[in-house]
């Protein structure tokens, strides 16, 4: 068995690696590529809601009955544990939707950060961006350029972070590659 190896003709770009953290947000065929990050979560906020408000109506009801037998101290216990569960629920329910958007179109990479109630947004020009781990591979990620810098990578398992670098930097390079192809290539009905 033989191979032939041909090397590809100059201004062909390289195939495109797979996306396994982010998916092509353009289905025209153009290098947009949507990158959203979000935590694990079990439970909705509405199942969450649902499943306290049960909880409320069990321990209130026990504690009814008990008060009802002439033990008055159970039901007030009861409110106090349940005001426990709500703080932590809560706690819980506010970070449950964060999320990380990389959106990386048109010549610029657009980040979005949600943590909390606070939501920050960041616009690079793709053709400055540098994609670097913070201290070391397993470290999040810092995106800087143009004076601005972002840290994303926190709802990516440790060891998947050099790997979703790579794919930052991939899909960096090719936005980068055609558009500079786009720019050397005649316009339609020129002559040269």
């Amino acid at each position: 068995m033989s191979v032939l190896s041909v090397p590809a003709p100059r201004g062909y770009a390289p195939a495109p690696p797979s996306l396994r953290f982010g998916r092509s947000a353009d289905p025209a065929g153009n290098d947009a590529v949507l990158w959203l990050l979000k935590r694990n979560c079990s439970i909705t906020p509405g199942q969450l809601l649902g499943f306290f408000l049960t909880l409320c109506a069990v321990s209130v009801a026990i504690g009814g009955a008990f008060w009802l037998q002439g033990l008055p101290l159970v039901l007030p216990f009861a409110g106090l544990e349940l005001c426990a569960v709500a703080f932590a629920l809560a706690v819980y329910a506010r970070h449950a939707a964060d999320y990380e958007r990389m959106d990386l179109q048109g010549g610029s990479l657009r980040v979005e950060c949600a943590l909390g109630h606070r939501t920050d947004r960041v616009e690079f020009s793709s053709a400055w961006v540098r994609v670097e781990p913070r201290c070391s591979d397993r470290s999040l990620i810092e995106l800087s350029g143009e004076g601005k810098r972002v840290i994303v990578g926190r709802f990516v398992r440790p060891e998947l972070r050099a790997a979703l670098a790579a794919e930052l930097r991939n899909a960096l390079r090719r936005s980068a590659f055609d558009r500079a192809s786009q720019q050397a290539a005649p316009a339609p009905g020129a002559t040269t």
